[in-house]
């Protein structure tokens, strides 16, 4: 009878050291010392579908932008932050609605803009959400001073990219095909 002797373990290799050729599955998955990252496509900022002041292309977000921005707004918060509409609409109806026309009747007008700060300050953070989803620059100029300078606009462009961009992502997403059944006789 043969004795047997203990499990020996296999001698320790580091990753990177062995004698076998790396399979093709490695070689994608592993990176190698030798081969420098590539760039991503992504790195460079992409530009906004339109302007600023590109209200009059889509009438539609103009109008509802204009008369009654909380919404417009909201429905912007619902799509960076997945359903949560009332929360930033009634938000920004605060701010820019109660908040503003309170300071603007109290000083007859002269700290109108005091209030906008905060509501720039609140608005500039979905911008901000928005260009990093979907890798925008930040452009015309900053975030805040594009929402402190242009408030009405911003909120309008930022409904249209969200439109152009969602809809270029997957256009058949809502869309259920129902195919009828054949068409049966009697005989």
């Amino acid at each position: 009878m043969k004795e047997q002797i203990g499990y020996i373990p296999p001698r320790y290799i580091p990753l990177g050291q062995s004698d076998h050729e790396p399979s093709d599955l490695e070689t994608s998955i592993l990176p190698t010392n030798d081969q420098p990252p590539s760039p991503k496509k992504n790195d460079v900022p992409l530009e906004w579908s339109s302007g600023i002041c590109a209200c009059f292309d889509d009438l539609q977000s103009c109008i509802v932008g204009s008369v009654c921005p909380c919404f417009l707004f909201g429905k912007n918060a619902e799509f960076l932050e997945s359903n949560s509409f009332m929360g930033p609409c009634t938000t920004h109806f605060i701010m820019c609605g109660i908040i503003n026309t309170f300071c603007c009747f109290i000083t007859g007008g002269l700290i109108l803009a005091f209030p906008g700060c905060f509501t720039s300050c609140y608005a500039c953070g979905y911008r901000k959400a928005l260009r990093a989803k979907f890798n925008l620059q930040e452009a015309p100029c900053g975030d805040f001073v594009t929402h402190l300078c242009c408030h009405l606009c911003a909120v309008c462009q930022e409904y249209r990219e969200i439109r152009e961009r969602s809809l270029n992502i997957d256009p058949h997403a809502s869309i259920v095909e129902i195919t009828p059944p054949p068409l049966q006789t009697m005989d």
